[in-house]
């Protein structure tokens, strides 16, 4: 063996073992630094050079005595359990191994301090001779042989599913699996890997050198001649994810691979977080935990009492059936983790102290900063994933949530408790949700349920409202006097040449419509939702601060920002690439960042592409009005009556789809291009991106979905020009008029129909109906492969692959992005559609549940994110509410009759009525004066000759000195518009400002309870303060006592000699 030399010790290429039985005998010697050779002959540890190569041609040697084990779960084919025969996968993994045998001796048994743990399902084929064969051995460490300070665990069981709780667990079944990272592989050119299971072991890896290759990784296997071509790129990504394991493992984790799964091709790394890892990061994040001390929280005396027990009682039967939901009447002060004050907290239990949420947070942090230097630049796990080196990245699930003889956890408890429709009408356990998905999920969720609760008030006063509408229409003389056919009002035709002269009654249905939402309680429901808006943000801000106290958030913001500055991947890479450009340039470089001046092209795309979008989406109403236009006109050119009839009706209904349809589709499109607009820019942290990207995103689905809304409300049939002189488009479509009733009926019927049909198909068609296909192809997709490899795909899948099926969380801002375009549609044009809240309030009973539901069943879980409020989306929420009061003014005012009525009532009413308020409205013409072409082709169509016909407007008669010009009662009621906006906007905006000064956003009891925290914790430690100093007073004490002691009993010792009392006794004064 000593013949084999160094160099070939450096090039140990394929080296492969077969084992038959064992024996008895002395130990071996070592193979390269801890592996035994045959016959006890030393060698030297292999060097880490990859130049040279021995090959020996089925050298063979006598069979020597047993020796440990290797950690190598792979090296031994598997017997099926049924036949006693070698499974096919075991034969074809064997097959690589090009018929070498192994080292004998019993393997199973390895020394205790190397922890290393082999599968006994993997057992051992027979060998044909008592002796060894070595092929082409090489880089004896690369297979994991060289385990100098890092340990190989293949940690198999008699029943590793079972012990593991089917990936809940390492294959040890204690330590827990708190993150997963997949990546794909790509087996050898005969389409065959070896796989296995393997562990890093934290304690033994910690100082691995960045070129040791990882503990664990695919067996390289030398195939001679038959060597396939070098996969460059995957072997890239492969020294990536050695690089970045090992760094993984130097900071504390334990990692645990699994290639030997049912979705092939993908592989799996296990970690877990030891308690040492956990504290220190806990103490680096400053993770509030809860501490041994207990105290009471105040609770209300007297009739706040009662009423409080009174409440209880009654919402009993809808409070969810969870333990974290139950009223508390004491709470654990909670305090910054420290690892030297370790003795404050309750640790008695550490397997629970930190829960899994607040495990995989801890990793995910690790992730982020742990960096891959060998390839070219540091990467981080969010780079990593940008580039293919993994495929995904998760915290699992609890377990399962259906199911016979499913253990209990929470994932279960949230799927029944909160994830069910039918649990519609309980409450949520919001706490619950926040124990299991974080604080930000936990925000959005009870965000939506204060939001949802809020509407049901709303809700009540729509519906009185609009039943106050349904019971005064037939006491509404306006509309009764348009309904009159007595008055013989004859109108002027509504488009040239083809539409005729007609009579103002064939519009009875319309006014009488017009008038469920056109009435003075409308006005009244403005102002109410304007306070209600602000009632709502007071609320909020009052539950959230509770939500603050209860997770213990208070004081976060310190925290919060030094977690959140961390750079994303994408910058660091621009930053990398503009220093590397310097280097080039050989300039000096200082520690670069991108400027305004790198940014400028992306800032200039940004704001080429948002007004290049709001343009499109412009362009896109006008075409709808010139469909709305034409289909008018050729309508009117029925022959039939009903068909004539009933144009209007068919134009408002076909053109309100067209938008719904464009509007979802475009939806759709702006979402994708204000995230690709945001990554240009290449923001510095997470909070950033998610910010701008908030912005664009709104700004873009803002437009989208109110500019039709807009144009019904405030421009439609404001510049129509008159009869005989029209104001046309293209010089030959004729501007859109609005109903003798108004056009508050059209955006009535606009709003309702874009807010419903919005509502039904993007929650029935994108949030159920998409999920539910993608599932089905995946079933059938695993159905397919169930055929053709029927007994591998009966066997119960593990943890991690059933959650890699699911589908990743995409964030918080669609489901926001959804409520607040819907708080737009509750609150912007109110006056126009007093039954929206109802219509949000019956979503959202829905939309929760279906959420929920999402999120517990169909979605990996996501990382819990720590927040104490909602971010941007309050400043939005508050924005929407300011606008809303605006645009309500305007609606009342500009869109609606009610201050003209009010104008008629009080300035040119006879009797004090609103008898002749229609007449007062219309305008006459002369049919003579019609432009050339422009009169209708069938005048006699109303079976008489009209001479004079009417339109809505004020402008003096045809027989006025100023025929057809704009009248002094324009200009009045203009005037009373205007006034009543300024006067309308300024009194709800000083009401709201009231409501949100007169309403604290931190509760007073709360506020008490914060303040007692401090007060206790100060005692606390004030109190430790003083147990130590009376303990150090009593070491002092004890010491002074001992040397007098010793003074007394060698009274003749020198004062000079050294130790003369100290020497005496020592007591150690460390506390």
């Amino acid at each position: 063996m000593k013949n084999i030399g160094n160099e070939a010790g450096k090039q140990l290429n394929g080296l492969h073992f077969r084992h038959c039985g064992g024996g008895g005998g002395s130990a071996p010697a070592k193979l390269g630094g801890g592996v035994p050779l045959p016959g006890g002959a030393p060698r030297p540890p292999p060097s880490r050079g990859r130049a040279g190569r021995a090959d020996l041609s089925r050298t063979r040697f006598p069979p020597p005595p047993p020796a440990p084990r290797l950690p190598f779960a792979g090296s031994c084919r598997r017997r099926s359990a049924a036949q006693g025969q070698v499974s096919p996968a075991a034969a074809d993994a064997d097959s690589e191994f090009h018929g070498v045998d192994f080292l004998p001796g019993d393997l199973n048994e390895a020394p205790e301090e190397t922890g290393m743990r082999v599968n006994k399902k993997y057992s051992c084929l027979p060998a044909e001779e008592k002796g060894i064969h070595i092929i082409n051995i090489r880089a004896i460490e690369d297979i994991g042989y060289d385990q100098h300070e890092s340990t190989l665990l293949n940690s198999l069981s008699k029943n590793p599913d079972a012990d593991c709780k089917y990936g809940l667990y390492f294959r040890d079944g204690k330590r827990k699996v708190d993150y997963i990272l997949v990546y794909h592989y790509k087996k050898s050119s005969a389409g065959k890997t070896l796989t296995r299971r393997v562990h890093h072991n934290d304690s033994s890896a910690r100082s691995t050198k960045q070129d040791q290759p990882l503990p664990g990784k695919g067996v390289q296997l030398e195939m001679r001649e038959s060597e396939p071509h070098v996969d460059y790129h995957e072997d890239d990504k492969r020294f990536r994810r050695e690089e970045y394991e090992g760094n993984l493992v130097e900071a504390g984790l334990e990692l645990e691979r699994d290639e030997d799964t049912k979705i092939h091709g993908v592989g799996f790394v296990k970690i877990h977080a030891p308690w040492n890892v956990l504290c220190r990061e806990a103490e680096f994040l400053k993770l509030k935990m809860p501490t041994k001390k207990m105290y009471q929280i105040n609770q209300t005396h007297g009739l706040l009492k009662k009423i409080n027990s009174v409440i209880q009682k009654i919402t009993e039967p809808i409070q969810p059936k969870v333990a974290e939901h139950k009223p508390q009447t004491v709470k654990r002060l909670s305090y910054p983790f420290s690892r030297e004050k370790q003795h404050l907290f309750d640790l008695s239990d550490r397997d629970s102290f930190f829960d899994s949420k607040t495990r995989s947070t801890i990793v995910y942090e690790i992730l982020k900063r742990t960096t891959c230097t060998k390839a070219k630049y540091s990467m981080g796990i969010t780079s990593l994933l940008a580039n293919g080196v993994y495929s995904a990245a998760y915290p699992l699930h609890d377990g399962d949530y259906e199911g016979e003889n499913v253990e209990p956890n929470d994932r279960k408890l949230l799927c029944e408790e909160w994830a069910s429709y039918g649990v519609f009408y309980k409450y949520q356990p919001i706490d619950l949700v926040r124990k299991y998905f974080g604080e930000k999920i936990g925000l959005y969720f009870a965000w939506l349920g204060v939001y949802t609760q809020m509407l049901i008030p709303a809700s009540i006063v729509g519906i009185i409202v609009f039943l106050y509408g349904c019971a005064t229409v037939d006491e509404n003389i306006p509309s009764m006097e348009m309904c009159d056919q007595r008055n013989n009002i004859t109108m002027c035709p509504l488009c040239d040449r083809t539409c005729s002269y007609w009579k103002m009654s064939s519009a009875c249905a319309t006014a009488r419509a017009s008038h469920l939402f056109d009435n003075p309680a409308t006005v009244f429901f403005s102002v109410f939702m304007a306070l209600w808006a602000a009632t709502f943000m007071e609320h909020w801000k009052r539950k959230q601060m509770r939500l603050n106290y209860r997770w213990d958030l208070t004081g976060f913001e310190e925290e919060e920002e030094a977690v959140k500055d961390h750079p994303r991947a994408e910058y660091e890479a621009k930053v990398l690439e503009k220093s590397l450009r310097k280097e080039h340039k050989q300039k000096e470089t200082d520690k670069e960042k991108l400027t305004w001046k790198d940014r400028f092209p992306a800032y200039l795309t940004n704001f080429v592409g948002i007004i290049f979008m709001v343009g499109l989406t412009f362009a896109i109403v006008f075409g709808v009005i010139i469909y709305r236009i034409s289909t008018a006109a050729a309508l009117a050119i029925s022959s039939t009556p009903s068909g004539r009839s009933s144009v209007r009706v068919t134009v408002t209904a076909t053109a309100v789809i067209i938008n719904l349809v464009v509007i979802i589709i475009l939806d759709e499109v702006y979402g994708c291009i204000a995230r690709w607009l945001t990554q240009i820019e290449v923001p510095k942290t997470d909070k950033n991106f998610e910010e701008r990207l908030i912005f664009k995103a709104f700004l873009l689905k803002f437009v989208n979905a109110y500019t039709p809304i807009f144009y019904v409300a405030f421009f439609k049939g404001r510049f129509v020009g008159r009869p005989g002189d029209y104001v046309y488009i293209f010089h030959s479509f004729r501007m859109e008029e609005c109903a003798p009733g108004g056009c508050l009926m059209e955006l009535c019927i606009q709003l309702s129909i874009i807010m419903l049909g919005k509502q039904l198909i993007q929650n029935n068609l994108f949030e159920i109906g998409i999920p539910k296909m993608k599932k089905f192809i995946r079933y059938m997709k695993l159905k397919r492969r169930r055929s053709l490899d029927h007994e591998e795909h009966m066997k119960k899948k593990q943890r991690y692959e059933v959650d890699y099926n699911l589908e990743p969380f995409a964030g918080l801002t669609p489901e926001y992005m959804e409520m607040i375009i819907q708080f737009g549609f509750v609150t912007l044009f109110v006056a126009s559609f007093p039954l929206a809240p109802l219509f949000a309030l019956l979503n959202n009973i829905i939309e929760i549940r279906l959420d929920a539901k999402k999120f517990v069943t169909e979605l990996r879980r996501p990382v819990a994110v720590r927040a104490k409020d909602i971010g941007i989306w309050y400043n939005i929420l508050r924005g929407i509410g300011k606008l809303a009061v605006i645009i309500n003014a305007f609606v009342i005012s500009f869109t609606s009759d009610f201050i003209p009525r009010l104008v008629y009532l009080y300035m040119y009413s006879e009797n004090g009525t609103m008898h002749g308020f229609v007449n007062h409205t219309l305008s006459s013409f002369n049919v003579s004066d019609f432009q050339a072409g422009t009169a209708p082709n069938d005048p006699m169509d109303l079976g008489y000759e009209v001479q004079i016909c009417r339109y809505k407007d004020y402008r003096e008669p045809p027989w006025s000195e100023n025929k057809y010009d704009i009248s002094k009662d324009f200009w009045a009621v203009l005037a009373a518009r205007l006034a009543f906006v300024i006067v309308f906007q300024n009194l709800v905006m000083f009401m709201s400002d009231f409501v949100d000064w007169i309403i604290p956003d931190i509760p007073k009891d709360i506020s008490q309870q914060i303040h007692k925290e401090k007060v206790l914790m100060v005692e606390v430690f004030m109190r430790e303060e003083q147990g130590k100093l009376q303990m150090l007073e009593t070491w002092k004490d004890n010491d002074k006592k001992k040397g007098e002691n010793c003074n007394n009993h060698s009274p003749r010792l020198p004062r000079s000699r050294s130790g003369s009392l100290s020497s005496c006794h020592s007591y150690p004064l460390d506390v």
